[in-house]
């Protein structure tokens, strides 16, 4: 019979609380941080030049086709071997804003391509700039036909961060595994830990649907 205690992890609040924080903060940083990138790299798989086109094409390509866990050892074990030292929030940071972009570049152009052609010529017509055109009439109704499909990618990043811990960032999964390592309480650890991240994940997906409608494509 597995007797179960949850007393001596809850009594660990403090650094679990600290998880969580560091791994919202997280998630808002790249969230923001990885759409501008998308968006950036969206259109110039839809409209950019040949040679910008085929860059990004390979970035989304090689981001989409590694393992997350590897782009992050990359960043933070790899790049020091060429001078360039990074601290584990910096690296983890860096390493799930590309990935977050290269998903999302295909999730944005999806719906940059899918404007009516019609609505871009009716912009042209009143003498918008290109800028303009993209800003005001192209991207509004290409993230209301994506948003369901960016808001996903943006929780399964948020899930991933778990993996920074495996550089010492010390987020929520970071807090959970040093916990139990401490009073070898794993099995009671790891169900607070899921319940956390579940909480964490609901909550995120019910503020980027109500966000998403009121401050980036209206209703």
């Amino acid at each position: 019979m597995i007797e179960l205690q949850f007393l001596p992890i809850l009594e660990q609040w403090p650094m679990l609380l600290k998880g969580a924080a560091l791994t919202v903060g997280l998630t808002a940083l790249t969230t923001l941080a990885g759409i501008t990138l998308a968006i950036a790299c969206a259109w110039t798989r839809a409209h950019g030049p040949l040679a910008l086109r085929w860059i990004v094409g390979t970035y989304v390509e090689l981001i989409r086709n590694t393992p997350f866990i590897v782009q992050l050892f990359f960043i933070f074990f790899g790049l020091p071997a060429a001078g360039v030292k990074l601290s584990p929030l910096t690296a983890s940071l860096i390493t799930l804003i590309v990935n977050l972009g290269a998903y999302a570049t295909e999730i944005i152009r999806a719906g940059i391509e899918a404007t009516p052609r019609g609505q871009v010529e009716a912009a042209q017509s009143l003498a918008l700039s290109r800028l303009q055109i993209f800003l005001h009439v192209v991207l509004p109704p290409a993230f209301k036909k994506v948003w369901p499909a960016l808001v996903s990618q943006i929780t399964i990043v948020m899930l991933g961060s778990a993996v920074c811990g495996q550089i010492s960032t010390e987020e929520l999964s970071f807090a959970t595994n040093l916990i139990q390592s401490r009073n070898f309480r794993a099995f009671e650890a790891y169900i607070i830990g899921t319940l956390m991240y579940l909480a964490l994940a609901i909550a995120l997906r019910r503020l980027l649907n109500w966000a998403g409608p009121r401050f980036l494509f209206g209703r």
